[in-house]
């Protein structure tokens, strides 16, 4: 199947997202294009969006690199994204929950509920796990009814774990992993209980302290031991 110009830049853009393609690593037009079966010309309008996006710099002479990512920035990415999805919860409540809203929310609980039964993680666990915190995620994008703030998201989330689509997690410390990941399904069952009762005041501010717990396990894991990414499907 012909890759469009949309096809080529989502694949570059995961690949860079995903680790495939490093920080550093050196892109050039051709060769590129020879890689993903096209023309030089949607690769090279790929490689100016993702320039554009602040994953690619353009180098002196030709070509591109893998932009480095500053742990700044990445901080600063993850803030802004607690912000935003604290003003999605509570503009949830501002304009009222709606029980369309409640049913996916909980199916999300109870699903992760599932994975914690047994106090034992695996790659296999955590991989369903991205997946149910993306779609609790999601859901409360979309309750808030503010398509700015999905537009917002969706820039943000062009910087690596910005984005609740990814997961940094230790594979030889999958004890830790557990309680870690456990703390944060306990955080979705109090936003949602925050939701319920009306206070959107609450359900923001655990929504920013949620991003945070987030921040913190990805600077830990950046400094200790190895470190995978599993991001959803």
């Amino acid at each position: 199947m012909k890759k469009d110009k949309h096809a080529v830049l989502s694949i570059l853009r995961d690949k860079i997202l995903s680790g495939a393609l490093k920080q550093g690593d050196r892109l050039a037009e051709i060769p590129t294009a020879e890689m993903l079966g096209v023309s030089r010309t949607p690769v090279r309008i790929a490689f100016r969006a993702l320039e554009q996006e602040g994953l690619l710099t353009q180098l002196p002479r030709r070509g591109y690199q893998v932009r480095q990512i500053t742990g700044d920035e990445i901080a600063g990415s993850v803030e802004v994204r607690g912000v935003l999805e604290g003003l999605a919860v509570r503009q949830i409540v501002e304009k009222g929950l709606a029980d369309s809203l409640i049913e996916p929310l909980k199916q999300c609980l109870t699903a992760g509920d599932a994975l914690f039964v047994e106090r034992t993680f695996n790659e296999e666990k955590i991989q369903a796990y991205v997946e149910i915190n993306r779609q609790f995620h999601d859901c409360l994008v979309k309750g808030s009814q503010n398509n700015a703030i999905a537009m917002a998201l969706q820039i943000n989330e062009h910087l690596p774990m910005a984005s609740v689509n990814a997961l940094v997690f230790n594979p030889e410390q999958t004890d830790r992993e557990y309680e870690r990941l456990y703390y944060a399904h306990q955080q979705h069952h109090a936003i949602v209980q925050a939701l319920i009762a009306g206070q959107g005041a609450r359900a923001e501010a655990l929504m920013k302290e949620h991003a945070q717990a987030a921040l913190n396990s990805y600077e830990q894991l950046s400094t200790s031991g190895p470190s995978k990414t599993i991001r959803s499907e």
